[in-house]
């Protein structure tokens, strides 16, 4: 099987004014097309080092990452800008909206960076994430989980086959969050697409395929969780 993400024995380790500082000490997950994916953990326990590295974002101190078949682990950061486009939707706490853009041409941008514009599509998404009555409003009239779910959509402008949220509703309240997420899980599962989503929000991930743990610098599946 060729999943959509793979990583084997990724390590990352920081030098600090008193030695090296191993963060991830050997972490190993595959996430098949379709599968949607949950990483808990308490701040600090490298869940955001993790998702960057997966991202292509960050380069592993040794060990592999894999999209479906490219080697990321082999390629400094800056050589993936544009197969990361095309490979992997982001969606962070902050979403990260250009206040001078409508929700419309906000969810267009990969689009437009990629020379890859579909009329339409940004409307149809927003449909999706139940916004669809909001397509012309600005970010600074939009409520925190309207401006998230306005990322949501522009995540999956280019149809990735994956999706990489770190805390994407940490700064929400309770309710707007479940909806948030759940959005995120229909989306995945209507286009069969993965996601994987970092959060310490133990309550808020209970439909998901697979949920797994961070701690000491190591990857565990919950118990419950196993196949």
């Amino acid at each position: 099987m060729t999943f959509a993400l793979s990583c084997r024995d990724v390590r990352r380790t920081f030098p600090t004014p008193s030695g090296p500082l191993e963060v991830l000490a050997g972490v190993d997950l595959d996430v098949e097309p379709g599968e949607v994916v949950a990483i808990l953990g308490p701040s600090g326990s490298g869940k955001t080092t993790l998702l960057h590295l997966l991202a292509g974002l960050d380069r592993p101190t040794s060990g592999e990452v894999w999209w479906g078949d490219l080697a990321v682990h082999e390629r400094p950061p800056r050589a993936w800008a544009r197969e990361r486009a095309a490979h992997v939707g982001l969606v962070f706490q902050d979403p990260h909206l250009v206040g001078e853009l409508d929700a419309t041409a906000n969810v267009e941008l990969p689009g437009r960076f990629a020379g890859r514009r579909t009329p339409g599509r940004a409307r149809d998404l927003l449909a999706d994430v139940g916004l669809a009555e909001r397509a012309h409003a600005h970010p600074a009239t939009l409520s925190g989980g309207e401006r998230q779910r306005v990322a949501l959509a522009r995540a999956w402008y280019l149809d990735p086959p994956l999706l990489l949220a770190d805390e994407p509703t940490g700064s929400l309240d309770r309710a707007t969050a479940a909806q948030v997420f759940e959005r995120l899980v229909d989306l995945a599962r209507s286009h069969g697409r993965a996601v994987v989503m970092v959060t310490h929000d133990e309550g808020l991930v209970r439909d998901v395929d697979a949920r797994y743990r961070l701690a000491g610098g190591r990857l565990t599946r919950d118990a419950t969780d196993a196949p």
